[in-house]
């Protein structure tokens, strides 16, 4: 545990110097001006999101839009300074607040908005003359803005998302119906991170609890962070709980919590007095764990193992600029032949620079102790059997060779009946009564019944019209 918060970094990092670790000479480098993005505009709306989303084959970036909602979605190698009438995707008809690439097809995204909708785009390899606008599905359910989305790590189809409205839904994209509505949390939800299965996922709240859930199943609760300020949790490769949050005197700190007892931290450091939200982005390869604030000009990153102090601090990467937001490439797109064990996508005001973690060495040869096998691009695991309750570990690939993205694939979506009853979303801690349900889906409810009835009358009338005739015709009077 920490001592005097004054000398407990110092104390950290001279302890932390001798320790024996491949990855303690890791270094950061920013691209070069010509790797860079130039000239965009970034979101200047406030919410605590990364802002930003990167896969082998893409960068997405949330951007200031008039009148909307809107992001930009690049080909990697698209670099420099943006053409003018680049098209954006524009679907939503509020400001965008958080995307995210699905783990199992480089061309699919969802984004979510204030305007109480997400939405799930297909994303051609050939740029688009025009601005895309029309999403594969739009996900109505929440009935204040969505804050949150994030695809299930190894079952197909299955994104989550959270709302302002204090709900979790998990949807079945494939269909574009809920499948499990969580009503658990009574305030705003800071963050939501799935474990390495996809078994569980934790949340933090704004009543300063952290939450660890099996949405199929139950719920567990604790207060790892004294401090009112939002704080941030995700799981480990060990299935521990890795936090940043605060003190009550403000503090930045770190947090190693065992799920299964919360009573006292595995380890907690205290980090400085700045006050941005510190984002942590996980590499479950390398037990790597990068924290870039808000605001903040560098990135510290740690290494987690299983002997003291637990969290080991290894260095920083510094620069002039702060950051407004960053993008963490899976492993599968970074360049294996140089070593680099991670590559993050900082956001300054107008433009998106790439920085490189290396491992140095001299050797040209494949380092495989670096790069054991990761996740690969195919789902595990079908939403159905997820949903029953099965559970399957991340399908992993080689490095060896690097990697190359697959062509695009096409999201089929195969829309249910809205009245059909077996859609019917299972809820933990209400019924399925109407009064329960959010009003988006009410509303959609309702103006359903309105259309079948519609129909069913301009049916009837139809029929009417045909019986007039015949008995005309039967009666001679035609």
């Amino acid at each position: 545990h920490h001592s005097d918060p004054q000398t407990c970094p110092f104390f950290f990092f001279r302890r932390s110097i001798v320790r024996q670790s491949k990855f303690r000479h890791v270094f950061g480098q920013a691209g070069k001006a010509e790797q860079c993005y130039d000239d965009i505009r970034v979101s200047k709306v406030t919410w605590d999101s990364s802002f930003c989303a990167v896969n082998p084959k893409f960068l997405a970036v949330i951007v200031e839009a008039s009148g909307g909602g809107a992001f930009l979605v690049l080909p990697l190698s698209k670099v420099g300074r943006l053409d003018k009438n680049h098209p954006l995707v524009i679907g939503h008809s509020g400001p965008v607040l958080d995307i995210d690439w699905c783990p199992h097809n480089d061309n699919i995204l969802a984004s979510c908005s204030e305007d109480c909708t997400a939405m799930v785009w297909q994303i051609p390899d050939h740029t688009p003359t025009r601005p895309m606008s029309e999403p594969i599905v739009v996900l109505e359910g929440h009935s204040k803005r969505v804050g949150i989305v994030s695809w299930h790590p190894t079952a197909r189809n299955i994104l989550l998302s959270a709302g302002s409205d204090n709900l979790i839904i998990i949807w079945n994209v494939g269909t574009g119906e809920p499948l499990i509505i969580m009503e658990d949390h009574p305030d705003l939800i800071y963050n939501v991170s799935w474990n390495r299965n996809g078994s569980l996922f934790c949340t933090t709240c704004k009543d300063r609890r952290l939450r660890v859930c099996d949405p199929r199943k139950r719920e567990e609760r604790l207060a790892p962070h004294e401090g009112i300020r939002p704080m941030r949790a995700i799981f480990t490769r060990e299935g521990n709980i890795f936090t940043t949050g605060f003190t009550r005197m403000s503090q930045r700190e770190l947090g190693l919590w065992d799920p299964t007892n919360f009573e006292e931290p595995i380890a907690v450091l205290e980090l400085d007095t700045s006050n941005g939200v510190l984002l942590p982005y996980y590499d479950p390869d390398t037990n790597m764990v990068y924290l870039c604030g808000k605001g903040d000009s560098s990135i510290r990153y740690f290494e987690i193992t299983d002997e003291p102090p637990y969290v080991h601090y290894v260095s920083t990467f510094s620069s002039k600029e702060p950051q407004r937001g960053m993008g963490f490439m899976p492993k599968r797109g970074v360049d294996v032949s140089k070593c680099e064990i991670a590559r993050l996508y900082k956001l300054h005001e107008r433009k998106c620079e790439p920085i490189m973690m290396t491992v140095p060495r001299k050797s040209d040869l494949f380092q495989d102790d670096l790069y054991p096998d990761t996740a690969g691009p195919d789902p595990a695991i079908e939403p159905e059997d997820w949903l029953e309750g099965r559970d399957e570990d991340p399908i992993l690939v080689s490095l060896r060779d690097g990697y190359t993205p697959p062509k695009s694939r096409e999201l089929k979506v195969a829309k249910k009946n809205v009245l059909d009853s077996r859609a019917t979303p299972q809820r933990s801690l209400s019924s399925c009564d109407g009064t329960n349900l959010p009003p988006q889906l009410l509303e959609k409810l309702l103006e359903e019944i309105q259309n079948l009835k519609a129909t069913v009358l301009s049916q009837e009338k139809r029929i009417c019209d045909l019986e007039n005739k015949l008995s005309k015709y039967t009666n001679g009077t035609v």
